[in-house]
């Protein structure tokens, strides 16, 4: 499966830096005390997804808000609807 990159090149870099910095403290905390809270493992799995993304230049929430935009019909704003026999 191909996947349409979506996210820029300094979008990617954020994400990867971002991922490895929560990876690198969730997995320290993890290590220090593993048996103190299991939340640990959610921000692992987070740091994981954010450095696939940005690896990948792929983030499917944003694929998901472009193709729901694209779905939605343009209906003109009502009360901003230009006439220009309204104005003499």
């Amino acid at each position: 499966m191909k996947f349409k990159q979506n996210i820029s090149i300094i979008n990617a870099l954020m994400r990867i830096t971002c991922g490895f910095t929560l990876l690198t403290w969730a997995m320290a905390k993890m290590v220090k005390k593993p048996w103190k809270n299991q939340s640990y493992i959610f921000v692992v799995m987070l740091s994981a997804m954010k450095i696939g993304e940005g690896i990948l230049r792929y983030c499917p929430v944003v694929d998901a808000m472009e193709n729901g935009q694209n779905l939605m019909p343009n209906e003109p704003k009502q009360g901003h609807e230009s006439n220009q026999s309204d104005h003499y």
